[in-house]
C-alpha cells in the first residue's frame, strides 16, 4: 500500500464529529486541549479518531498506536497527552473491530487508511503545510501489526516502533513454556528466584532434581528469562487461554494424539498420571468469579476446562485460572466469562449443575513446543533437534505460530523487509514474548539490508523490564517496583528520536550492545559507554558489596552509581527504597553532573531478616521539541533502570 494506492474497501471516508476536546493523563496529571475529529469508512466497520493540537503547537508530525484486539477507536489518555504536548497529532482506529472479527482490514489496512486520510484532515485544519511525518508503534501483538505495517506499506508511515515482539512461531509455545515451568518447578521456584536475585548464588540449577533441572533448562532455552521467575506467584501463562482456542481450531486432534499415541509424552505413565477428568457438581459461588464445587481433585488444574453438562449453559466450556480448596476461579474477560458465547452469568450455574474438570488440553499443550519445531533460524527450538538437525519429537502437520502471526499481520509473515526507519524495543525480563525475538528480527533485517541496516534501524534492549510498557502496574506480584521498571519512557523517546531522524536526519542513539547466551538468555553488561541504547546503567552496593551481613541496629552505607549512554541525555531523578518494601521515598537530587550520578545513603535495619534495598534512576533526553517542558520537568520520555543489593540482618 502506498499514498497513491487507495484501499478499495476503505476508500469512502466520512466525518461525523468535529469539536474541541480536552484530556488529562491520570498518571501524570497533565492536561491538553485539541480538536477532535471522528469518523470512519463507509461500507466497513473501521472507525477513526484524530486529535489535532492548536496550530501554534503543531510540529509537523503524528503518532499512531496499535494493538490487534483493540475495538475502540479512542486513543488512550497517555498517548493523547504525550502526542499533543510534544507537537504531534494523534491517529487512532478500532482496527475494523479488531482481530479476528475485523479480518484482513484489522491487521494494518485500517490503520493505513486512517493515517492517509489524517493528512488530508491536517491540511483542512492547518492550511498549506508540509506533508506530516507519521510514526506507528505497538507492543506485543501490536508489534506484529507494526511490523506488518512497516513491511507491507510504503510512505504511509515514515517510521515505526515495534516493541516486545515474538518470533513467528512464538504462539502458543512461549505461553506453554511458562505453564510447564510453573507446574514442574513449583516446589523450587523460591530457591530459583533467590539464586538469581542480587547477591544470590547465580546457580539456579543447584539443588534441583534431574526432572526439574531439565525442565528449567528447556524453558530457559526456549527463552523464558531466568530472572523472570521473581513474579511466579502472579504468573498464569499470559495469553494461554486466548491462544488455546486457536490451537484447538487449527490442530484439533493434538490432545487426543498426545494422550493415546506412542511417541507423545502423554503415553508415558508418569505424564499420563497428571491427567484429570473428574465430574462433580456446583454447590455455590464465591465472589464474582469463584465457583464452589462438591469436590475438586488434587492435581494441576491451572487453565483446565470446566465443561457444563446441563442447565442454561449446557455445552459451555469455561476456563479455570485458580484453585483453592473446593473453589475454582473462572476466567473472565472485561467482566464476561471467557469462552462463553451464551452471554450468561456465572450465576446461571445453579447448585446441582453437573460439570467436568478436564485438564487434557492444558497439560498436553505444555509439551506443544516440542512438536512445533520451525526453521533453525528460530533458534530457541533447536534444542529439540538431534545431531543431524532433525526434530527429536513427532511433529504436528501444521505450525500454528506462523498462522497466528499472519492473522495479526494481514496474511503476511514477518520477514525483515521493512520500509522507513525503525527503532525496535525489547525487554530482557519479558516473560511473555521472550527477548531473543528482537535479535531474530535484527538478523532477518540484516539479511535484507546488509551493511545499510544501521542507516534505518536501531534495537534498544531495556534491562529490568517486562512485557507491558507500564511495567510494575501490570502485575500483581509483590514489590514489583523493586524488580522491574516501565519502558513507556523508552518508546516515547523512540518516537521523538524517529521524528528527529526523519525530519532533520539526526541519527538516534546506537543500538544496545548485547549477547545471546547458549541458553537463549539476553545479556546486557558493561558500563553505559559500552552498553549504549538509551537506558541508564545503575549499580548499588551496601558497605561496598552486593551482599552484606549486619547485626540489627547496625547502620549500612549504600553507594549508588548511575550513568547514561553517551549523548542520550542526563539523569533527572533518583529514588530510594532503602527498606526494600516496594515504597520509594520522594526523589532526591541526582547529585551528578548530568550524564552521571554518585549518591550515598544510610539506613539501619531494626529487625532480623533478608532485605533488598533498591534505587531507581530516571534519565531524560536533552533534545527537546519547542514549547515542551525542559528536561526534568517533562514527565514523559523518561528512561528508567534500577539496582538492588542484598542485606542479611542477624
Amino acid at each position: 500500500m502506498t499514498p497513491l494506492c487507495d484501499d478499495p474497501e476503505l476508500s469512502r471516508p466520512y466525518i461525523d464529529k468535529d469539536k474541541l476536546g480536552e484530556t488529562t493523563d491520570p498518571e501524570t496529571g497533565v492536561s491538553v486541549r485539541y480538536r477532535y475529529v471522528h469518523g470512519g469508512f463507509a461500507g466497513s466497520k473501521t472507525k477513526f479518531a484524530f486529535y489535532f493540537p492548536a496550530q501554534a503547537d503543531y510540529r509537523g508530525w503524528f503518532i499512531e498506536s496499535t494493538y490487534p484486539t483493540v475495538t475502540d477507536e479512542a486513543a488512550t489518555p497517555a498517548t493523547i497527552v504525550f502526542g499533543i504536548s510534544h507537537g504531534a497529532y494523534v491517529v487512532s482506529t478500532n482496527n475494523n473491530r479488531g482481530v479476528p472479527a475485523g479480518g484482513l482490514l484489522a491487521a494494518y489496512r485500517a490503520n493505513a487508511a486512517a493515517s492517509k486520510f489524517s493528512r488530508l484532515e491536517a491540511t483542512r485544519i492547518y492550511g498549506r503545510i508540509a506533508r506530516p511525518r507519521g510514526f506507528i508503534f505497538g507492543a506485543s501483538g501490536g508489534a506484529y501489526q507494526t511490523l506488518a505495517a512497516a513491511e507491507n506499506t510504503s510512505n504511509i508511515w515514515d517510521g515505526s516502533v515495534p516493541m516486545v515482539m515474538g518470533v513467528p512461531n512464538s504462539i502458543p509455545s512461549f505461553q506453554s513454556a511458562q505453564i510447564l515451568g510453573l507446574r514442574v518447578l513449583s516446589p523450587v521456584l523460591p530457591q530459583i528466584v533467590d539464586a538469581m536475585a542480587p547477591g544470590g548464588s547465580g546457580s539456579p540449577f543447584s539443588g534441583l532434581t534431574p526432572v526439574q533441572q531439565s525442565t528449567l533448562q528447556e524453558v530457559s532455552r526456549l527463552g523464558f528469562p531466568l530472572r523472570g521467575w521473581w513474579q511466579y506467584e502472579a504468573l498464569t501463562g499470559g495469553a494461554f487461554i486466548a491462544v488455546e482456542g486457536a490451537v484447538q481450531a487449527i490442530d484439533p486432534g493434538y490432545a487426543s494424539d498426545f494422550w493415546n499415541k506412542t511417541g507423545y509424552e502423554g503415553f508415558d505413565p508418569v505424564i499420563k498420571a497428571l491427567r484429570i477428568q473428574a465430574t462433580t457438581s456446583v454447590k455455590g459461588f464465591e465472589g464474582e468469579s469463584g465457583l464452589v464445587l462438591a469436590n475438586v481433585p488434587t492435581g494441576d488444574l491451572l487453565n483446565a476446562d470446566l465443561v457444563v453438562h446441563d442447565g442454561a449453559m449446557a455445552g459451555t466450556t469455561l476456563k479455570i485460572v485458580g484453585v483453592k480448596g473446593h473453589t475454582v476461579q473462572i476466567a473472565t474477560t472485561n467482566g464476561a466469562l471467557a469462552n462463553d458465547r451464551t452471554g450468561a452469568s456465572l450465576r446461571a450455574l445453579v447448585p446441582g449443575t453437573s460439570v467436568t474438570l478436564d485438564n487434557s488440553w492444558a497439560v498436553a499443550l505444555q509439551y506443544y513446543p516440542r512438536h512445533q519445531v520451525p526453521s533453525s533460524d528460530e533458534y530457541g527450538w533447536n534444542q529439540y533437534r538431534d545431531t543431524q538437525g532433525k526434530p527429536r519429537y513427532i511433529q504436528r502437520p501444521v505450525l500454528v505460530g506462523p498462522m497466528l502471526d499472519a492473522n495479526s499481520s494481514g496474511g503476511a509473515v514477518t520477514n525483515g523487509r521493512f520500509h522507513g526507519r525503525m527503532i525496535m524495543l525489547a525487554s530482557t525480563m519479558d516473560v511473555q514474548a521472550f527477548s531473543w525475538g528482537a535479535d531474530w528480527y535484527r538478523k532477518k533485517a540484516m539479511q535484507e539490508k546488509g551493511g545499510q541496516l544501521w542507516s534505518s534501524y536501531r534495537l534498544w534492549y531495556m534491562d529490568n523490564a517486562d512485557h507491558d510498557p507500564i511495567g510494575p502496574r501490570a502485575t500483581t506480584a509483590p514489590r514489583a517496583v523493586d524488580h522491574i521498571v516501565p519502558y513507556q519512557g523508552e518508546y516515547e523517546q523512540a518516537l521523538l528520536y524517529l521524528n528527529d531522524w526523519v525530519a532533520r536526519d539526526v541519527a538516534p542513539p546506537a543500538s544496545t550492545t548485547y549477547s545471546i547466551s547458549p541458553d537463549t538468555q539476553t545479556v546486557v553488561t558493561g558500563p553505559a559507554s559500552r552498553r549504549l541504547g538509551v537506558q541508564p546503567v545503575v549499580a548499588l552496593t551496601g558497605n561496598g558489596r552486593e551482599k552484606i551481613e549486619v547485626r540489627a541496629g547496625q547502620p549500612v552505607t549504600f553507594l549508588m552509581t548511575a550513568q547514561v549512554p553517551p549523548g542520550t541525555g542526563r539523569i533527572v531523578k533518583v529514588e530510594w527504597d532503602l527498606d526494600g518494601t516496594g515504597h520509594y521515598a520522594p526523589p532526591v537530587s541526582s547529585g551528578g553532573t548530568g550524564d552521571a550520578a554518585n549518591l550515598t545513603g544510610e539506613h539501619t535495619f531494626a529487625r532480623p531478616g533478608v532485605y533488598f534495598p533498591t534505587v531507581r534512576v530516571s534519565a531524560a533526553r536533552e533534545q527537546r521539541p519547542p514549547n515542551v517542558a525542559p528536561a526534568g520537568k517533562d514527565p514523559y520520555a523518561l528512561a528508567q533502570n534500577l539496582a538492588s543489593v542484598r542485606v542479611v540482618v542477624r
